[in-house]
């Protein structure tokens, strides 16, 4: 649960700290106090969209910090706790050893948003997911969202269960992949001429580069043969006349002239004199170490003079073959390895390209296949929503009989999608089911206010006080099939009085048995239900205005449900009228706890 809640610097809120308990909270205030800039708070705590204009004028940049109570039972843990504290940890963050975990979220008055988790710096969406598992805000613009068509259908859901969801989830993939290969099918078909002339034009390159054949690194070895064969003579003199030089004229027969003989002289000399001159020896050894090694060169000096053949039609061949790889570098890429990249990439296009009946008899199965999945996946859908909307129906009118509207009814009716309003159809032989990404159905809730009316839709048939208590009436609904373990109302209550107001109290402290509860209200008799009340109070010095959130209890608490009943928080009568209603509200929790 939330522990703690410090604002500051956030619209009239100078610096808060609201301290939050298990059971019903309440917070109350007068118009303009800063009541909603606690919710705007928590938005912003919980991964909200930052807004640069609700920081305090002066004061650089607003400040919201939370502390979440990660302990508690395993109901507790079901509802949420276990799947935030898992996202904690892959942020690489940790609750304190007692539990708690502090969360913090700053804005700057130029827009720049940071948050963090146990002190560690995290992206916002990270403080979105842990919120969704943790709180739940409920404001009058959800009452607005309550009327739109999915929410409606979303709410079904919500309700129907977690099989429900993991039924929903595999349609979902199983749609977009009918939609895939339906779209993929549908571009095949409309664009088969350019894709023809495109396979054509890859089909002529890939068959100009495989009667070539190039292979790679292949320009520069006939690169280096031609050079080789261009100069085959000029070569031959050089390497005749060096091994010459080396080996000297075998056909000589004074010899004597050549670098080896040369060399072996040398060493003969300095071996004469090795015995007077130590040095002379270790020259003399080198000597022989570079007669051995020009011994070496004259001989492959010989082998290669052997190879060498100045032949016209080796060379004419190679540069024949050097003229076909131009080619193809001149119209495929800048070298013969880019040439091979090029047709890599080609047949891979061509694969995607091809139109033949064969390919489109591939596609047209596959999309068949994905389309038979999705329409039995949707059927099984309608069943569970079906099933799912006769119970949901009978709790939120239950529920609603509670809240002082014993005569109204809510249906939630579930219909086949219409063509008008499906994204697309779902061709299963010779049957046509309009679909979309949520199944073949749409969900309309229905409220008959009064016994004879017609049931007509919530936006047609709902007043402000009536949706604000259908939209409770949900809540309850839902809390007893899980949801967060926090959940905050920021005046729904709003349209609602008399005998209405203390029903939708009873109900809030009923929900707070097992949820914690907090409540932004105008409504006394819904305050009168509150185990802890906080009071936003303004105070204005000057041309600044600041608001503070503090405890009220005992006495003070009956003044300050006198100002919400009569906006007199000193009148006897209106204290003595609060005092009755504190007096009724504990007795309906103690009768309802017992």
């Amino acid at each position: 649960m939330l522990e703690e809640l410090r604002i500051s610097g956030l619209g009239v809120i100078d610096d808060a700290t609201l301290g939050l308990h298990p059971g019903l909270t309440v917070i109350t205030g007068e118009t303009g106090a800063g009541k909603t800039m606690v919710v705007a708070g928590l938005g912003l705590l919980f991964g909200g969209r930052a807004d640069a204009g609700r920081v305090r004028p002066g004061g650089g940049r607003a400040v919201v910090e939370g502390v979440l109570r990660t302990g508690g039972d395993a109901a507790t843990r079901r509802r949420g706790v276990a799947a935030a504290l898992a996202r904690v940890a892959e942020a690489g963050a940790e609750p304190e050893a007692d539990g708690s975990l502090m969360l913090s979220r700053s804005v700057t008055a130029e827009g720049r948003s940071r948050a963090h988790v146990a002190g560690r710096g995290v992206p916002v969406s990270v403080l979105s997911e842990i919120g969704g598992q943790i709180v739940a805000v409920h404001g009058q613009s959800d009452q607005l969202r309550l009327l739109q068509p999915a929410e409606q259908r979303s709410a079904l859901d919500r309700y129907a269960g977690a099989d429900h969801e993991k039924l929903l989830a595999r349609y979902r993939q199983a749609y977009q992949e009918w939609r895939r290969a339906d779209e993929a099918l549908t571009d095949l078909r409309a664009n088969a001429r350019e894709r023809a002339q495109q396979a054509d034009l890859l089909r002529l390159g890939l068959a100009e580069i495989d009667a070539v054949r190039p292979e790679p690194g292949e320009e520069e070895a006939l690169r280096a043969e031609a050079t080789r064969l261009e100069h085959a003579e000029s070569i031959r003199q050089a390497v005749d006349a060096a091994h010459l030089a080396l080996a000297g004229d075998a056909d000589d027969p004074a010899g004597g002239g050549d670098a080896g003989a040369l060399l072996g002289e040398a060493r003969r000399l300095l071996e004469g004199s090795s015995q007077v001159d130590s040095r002379l020896g270790d020259l003399a050894r080198r000597l022989e170490e570079a007669a051995t090694l020009v011994g070496e060169v004259a001989l492959e000096l010989s082998s290669h003079a052997e190879d060498l053949d100045a032949d016209p039609a080796r060379l004419a061949s190679v540069n024949e073959r050097r003229a076909a790889l131009r080619s193809l570098t001149r119209k495929y890429a800048e070298d013969i390895d880019g040439v091979l990249a090029w047709a890599e990439q080609a047949r891979a296009r061509l694969a995607e390209l091809d139109t033949s009946d064969e390919a489109i008899a591939v596609l047209e199965a596959e999309r068949d296949q994905h389309a038979a999945q999705a329409a039995d996946l949707a059927a099984q859908i309608t069943q569970s929503r079906h099933r799912a909307a006769g119970d949901f129906s009978d709790e939120v009118t239950r529920e609603l009989t509670g809240l002082a509207m014993p005569h109204a009814q809510v249906v939630a009716h579930v219909a086949p999608l219409s063509e008008a309003k499906a994204p697309a159809a779902l061709i299963v032989g010779d049957e046509r089911i309009p679909a979309g990404p949520d199944g073949a159905d749409e969900v309309e809730l229905r409220l008959t206010a009064n016994p004879g009316a017609p049931a007509l839709p919530l936006q047609r048939g709902a007043s402000g006080g009536e949706l604000s208590r259908v939209m409770l009436a949900v809540e309850v609904v839902f809390a007893g099939v899980g949801g967060p373990p926090t959940l905050v109302f920021d005046e729904v209550d709003a349209g609602v009085g008399g005998r209405a107001a203390v029903e939708v109290g009873r109900r809030l402290a009923r929900l707070a048995r097992r949820h914690q509860v907090i409540v932004v209200t105008h409504l006394p008799q819904v305050a009168a239900f509150a185990d802890r009340h906080l009071l936003v109070a303004k105070d204005s010095t000057g041309a600044v205005t600041t608001s503070g959130v503090r405890l009220v209890e005992d006495t003070e608490r009956a003044r300050e449900l006198a100002r919400m009943l009569a906006g007199m928080p000193d009148s006897d009568l209106g204290v003595a009228h609060a005092e009755e209603l504190l007096a009724v509200a504990e007795r309906e929790k103690r009768s309802a706890a017992a």
